[in-house]
């Protein structure tokens, strides 16, 4: 069982890096680069949830934030475009220190509820320094310079932004596999004993909350430069609470959910905008309430866990019990 779980994963790994790679192939190029971009900040948003056991609503701050200052740093200093979303990631994670180092301290609702303030607090300094941030417009022709290469071509810039996807999931998969990831799932099961064993908790769970920032930062930042304009939409607390809904659509704490989440949230986003339907968020609720019913894991999560049964050995027949394990 346990080889073949090794053997799984290579496969699973080379089927995901093919499917990215052909993803603008089969849709619209554009729309493969926001799932690339979303699928990055579920995951990002899962190692604080899934991982860490923090339930965050203000990750909009980070994406957002990121997108801003990936934008002024583009538009302002012409510097190629992975340097720009490289400045956003930075700033994301400055961002998180003071923010993760006044809530982390908190725990389940206290916390969400104290990170989506803080991120109001950004929307509302997005919304009234209109001299930087441009106010209700937002920022506007982000340019995609790279030393000189015509990167208009949405097909193009996609595998231009493509590594930066792939190398924070790679940073996010190695986080969860090493000692230091181990740590923060004995955070989340039990702080108590954590602390007791003498971890840090608190600085654990704010290393975990500016590495998960950072990665938002990335992905807000690629998002940026891949639709050329930043908006007071990517502060709003709703674009928080719906990387939330992604990795609990795909599955809580399993990585590949986040990224399964984020294609089916998008690609539905996209089809029904295209049929004209205004009202998604019935559509994608109602969905989402029923994968929570139907799927307590996830569809990811569910779809591990039954095969997981399948391919668990045979029980033999229950040993028979003594008189003494009767009368007990």
């Amino acid at each position: 069982m346990i080889l073949s779980r090794l053997a799984a994963r290579p496969a699973l790994l080379a089927i995901g890096l093919l499917a990215a790679l052909a993803l603008p192939w089969a849709i619209y190029p554009p729309v493969a680069l926001d799932i690339a971009c979303w699928a990055l900040f579920a995951v990002a948003v899962d190692l604080l949830l899934g991982f860490t056991g923090l339930l965050s609503f203000g990750h909009a701050a980070f994406w957002g934030g990121a997108a801003y200052c990936t934008g002024l740093i583009a538009l302002h200093t012409g510097l190629p475009f992975p340097l720009a979303i490289l400045g956003g990631a930075a700033f994301a994670a400055l961002l998180a220190v003071p923010i993760g180092y006044l809530s982390v301290r908190l725990r389940g609702i206290y916390f969400a509820m104290v990170t989506l303030a803080f991120a109001q607090m950004v929307y509302f300094v997005a919304n009234q320094w209109r001299d930087v941030t441009g106010g209700e417009n937002g920022l506007q022709g982000i340019p995609r310079e790279l030393f000189g290469m015509d990167l208009s071509d949405p097909f193009v810039f996609y595998y231009a932004g493509l590594p930066f996807v792939l190398l924070g999931l790679l940073i996010a998969w190695r986080i969860v596999r090493s000692p230091f990831g181990r740590v923060l799932m004995s955070i989340r099961d039990n702080p108590s004993r954590a602390r007791a064993l003498g971890y840090p908790v608190d600085r654990y769970k704010l290393l975990a909350f500016v590495l998960s920032a950072a990665l938002s930062g990335i992905a807000g930042g690629l998002f940026a430069i891949g639709h050329g304009f930043a908006s007071l939409q990517e502060v709003y607390w709703t674009t928080s609470g719906q990387a939330v809904m992604m990795v609990v659509l795909g599955g809580i704490g399993t990585l590949w959910g986040g990224v399964l989440g984020a294609a089916l949230i998008v690609q539905l986003h996209d089809y029904l905008a295209t049929a004209g339907f205004q009202e998604t968020g019935i559509v994608t609720g109602s969905i989402f309430i029923l994968v929570v019913l139907l799927f307590r894991k996830g569809v990811w999560g569910t779809a591990r866990a039954l095969l997981s049964r399948r391919t668990a050995p045979a029980e033999g027949p229950a040993p028979a019990k003594t008189p003494v394990d009767a009368r007990t």
